[in-house]
């Protein structure tokens, strides 16, 4: 058995692996490894849904208040001596109070953050595959949201339906002047077209845990940009998070040697 967490599981490390039967992967997406290659030589894979969805929602309301308040940029300026800021710097700082933040999907994660955002005096909107009966913030198709939406904050799993889905076409749909939050998966964004709404303005901030190359590069021109908040692909990442990671994972471990069925299989 394997217990994977971000190194892709590819076609060639299985062919490395003739004696594995199980992949137990720690997370919710499965999109590093090849679930083809896993099927094909009988190889079951589960993975754990909510597992991580205190600790992404506190970072995606992080990520947030952190652009917002240009939290890295001020950081800066303190470590550097400056105690004043310019005009046009105090002009680039806002509450969230007023604000209307779009939810791209709907899962575990946004039913969390929406409450504390609403307590906060947000406006909450979604967008999924389709509108949900039990969800009482109000759906809109995803182009209107983007127009919408003063925050966008992408939760949906890459696939080929949604692999750069924020491309330049989907920024320049976005509100002037928005910002823009992942935490998700960073293949979901043309990162060169993010690039270029931010540095025209269009876009005001952004606030990213996850990126199209992983481990990110240090050359990234995002990481140039004082508007743009990091970090690296951590937001999952709390003890809270491993403790309830690997007791799932043992209980799977136990299934599997006890023939019995497994939790949350996905082949």
């Amino acid at each position: 058995m394997l217990w994977h967490v971000l190194t892709p599981v590819t076609q060639q490390l299985l062919d490395q692996a003739p004696q594995l039967k199980f992949i137990q992967k720690v997370g919710v997406g499965v999109n590093t490894i090849d679930l083809d290659a896993a099927k094909a030589r009988g190889i079951r894979v589960c993975n754990m849904p909510g597992s991580n969805s205190n600790a992404v929602a506190e970072v995606t309301i992080m990520l947030i208040l952190a652009t917002l308040k240009q939290l890295t940029k001020m950081d800066r300026i303190t470590r550097s001596g400056r105690w004043r800021l310019s005009s046009a710097e105090q002009e680039r700082l806002f509450e969230l109070r007023g604000k209307t933040v779009g939810f791209v999907g709907y899962g575990s994660i946004p039913q969390l953050v929406s409450p504390i955002l609403e307590a906060m005096g947000a406006k909450v909107i979604y967008t999924a595959t389709a509108e949900k009966s039990n969800v009482n913030y109000p759906y809109m198709a995803f182009d209107a949201l983007l127009a919408s939406a003063d925050i966008v904050s992408l939760h949906v799993g890459l696939n080929e339906q949604t692999t750069s889905m924020m491309n330049a076409r989907a920024f320049q749909t976005m509100k002037p002047g928005s910002v823009f939050i992942n935490t998700a998966r960073g293949g979901l964004v043309d990162e060169d077209a993010l690039y270029a709404a931010l540095t025209t303005g269009h876009v005001f901030a952004a606030g990213l845990d996850v990126f199209v190359e992983e481990p990110a590069q240090q050359h990234n021109p995002l990481f140039a940009l004082d508007n743009v908040v990091v970090s690296p692909h951590v937001a999952w990442l709390t003890q809270e998070t491993w403790q309830r990671s690997v007791d799932l994972a043992l209980e799977n471990s136990r299934r599997l040697q006890a023939n019995e069925e497994l939790l949350h299989p996905v082949i």
